[in-house]
């Protein structure tokens, strides 16, 4: 009785292994292709204006338009994040350097979540905290579950051996 148990459970960790190491590589490679593609986005003269509620209104941020211009800003800001997605990229080969473009991910998006206290209209009208508004509030939620890969993602390319390993043999 106990070794079929002692079997099914070994196939059962043999899937589930297999499931998290293939979940490792979606949520590192998810958050590369969130950061090309939102990072190309800033190129963009409507992108550009869409981020300018948000950086006017950022204590953090908004002394960057006395220095560049809102277009300027926004090609920058899209040059660190593509920067930031190769980085990440380099993990089967240079997992130091996906760490540290890890950690500059979670970096930017704990910056973007300080947006939901100050951008106008970040929590429901008539409601307050903690409900927040579908835009830009809850727009800006999802930084949490993108800062957390992030994090999780640089602890795991600090962890990682020395030598080059194939996407899935990463956990």
């Amino acid at each position: 009785m106990e070794r079929i148990s002692t079997q099914t459970r070994s196939s059962e960790d043999g899937w589930g292994l297999r499931i998290e190491r293939f979940g490792a590589i979606v949520l590192r490679y998810g958050l590369v292709i969130i950061l090309l593609w939102v990072g190309a986005l800033k190129f963009t003269a409507y992108e550009a204006e869409g981020i300018k509620v948000f950086v006017d209104n950022s204590p953090l941020l908004s002394w960057l338009y006395d220095v560049f211009s809102v277009r300027t800003f926004s090609t920058l800001l899209g040059i660190f994040e593509i920067t930031l997605a190769v980085m990440i990229a380099t993990r089967p080969f240079l997992p130091k350097v996906s760490a540290v473009g890890s950690l500059g991910a979670l970096f930017l998006f704990l910056v973007t979540l300080t947006f939901v206290f100050s951008t106008p209209d970040g929590w429901q009208p008539g409601y307050g905290f903690p409900y927040l508004s579908p835009d830009p509030g809850q727009f800006l939620a999802k930084d949490v579950a993108l800062a957390a890969i992030a994090l999780w993602s640089a602890g795991e390319a600090l962890r990682a051996p020395l030598r080059p390993e194939s996407p899935v043999e990463m956990s």
